[in-house]
């Protein structure tokens, strides 16, 4: 490890790499899982789907972790996509964890429902039921956390699911990541988790590896607490801690 210091609440680890840091935060993570297995029969753990999530998955799926007895959730959806779309994040994460352990139960966000209301009032009573535990996410370029974009995101937000529609420097992170050949082909509206229902979580560990992410590890840590930069937010949490890389913490 580099560096590691705490900014309000929020505890920064900086790393040589991406790959130590899908290493450190995966072992740290495992820990969590380790500790609370200990008093809790189940566990209730959101991902997040995204190439920065990578390394860190890869990690965490070789612990010895008993999946028998955690409920996996993800926290958003493309509206729209077909049902196998490997941009999909459901299917992102049943590639990378979910189809390679014996998980007591997946809960997918179904993006391409016919009543995207009634989808989020479903998940939105899964989340009341097995409120989470863990919460393994990533922060976008524009600092959004899950599909909170700036200009959609509510620290009060009354619900636990939503839909938005994305921002154009949103969706061309997309293309950025090589996730889409094009913007044309992004889609415009997803469903989200909003901010309350991820910063329920008991523990939060973000993993923010690369570059193109300096600006918004930067704003994470400097701005003021608002909206604009939801990621902010994050600071405010007791049991928070956000794993970079030397690219990803340049301006740190």
């Amino acid at each position: 490890m580099v560096r590691e210091f705490t900014t309000d609440k929020l505890k920064v680890q900086v790393l040589e790499d991406r790959n130590l840091l899908g290493t450190r935060a995966a072992e740290a993570v495992y820990q969590q899982i380790k500790a609370l297995l200990a008093t809790e029969p189940y566990l209730n753990i959101i991902f997040a789907a995204a190439p920065s999530q990578h390394e860190f998955l890869s990690a965490l799926i070789e612990k010895d972790i008993d999946w028998s007895r955690i409920n996996a959730f993800h926290m958003d959806e493309y509206i729209g996509l077909t049902e196998d779309a490997p941009q999909g994040f459901g299917n992102f994460l049943k590639a990378r964890i979910f189809e390679h352990a014996n998980f007591h139960s997946v809960n997918y966000i179904r993006g391409n429902s016919a009543d995207v209301a009634a989808e989020c009032e479903r998940y939105e009573k899964l989340l009341l039921q097995f409120p989470p535990h863990l919460v393994c996410m990533g922060i976008g370029e524009n600092t959004h956390i899950a599909f909170n974009d700036p200009h959609v995101a509510d620290f009060n937000d009354i619900r636990l699911v939503k839909v938005v529609d994305l921002d154009q420097e949103c969706r061309q992170q997309q293309v950025n990541d090589g996730c889409f050949a094009k913007i044309d082909l992004v889609p415009e509206y997803a469903l989200t988790l909003t901010i309350p229902a991820l910063f329920s979580g008991k523990y939060i560990f973000c993993m923010v590896p690369g570059e193109k992410k300096a600006k918004a590890v930067h704003h994470t840590l400097s701005q003021e607490i608002t909206a604009q930069y939801p990621s902010t937010i994050l600071r405010k949490h007791e049991n928070a801690v956000m794993f970079t890389d030397k690219q990803s913490s340049v301006f740190v």
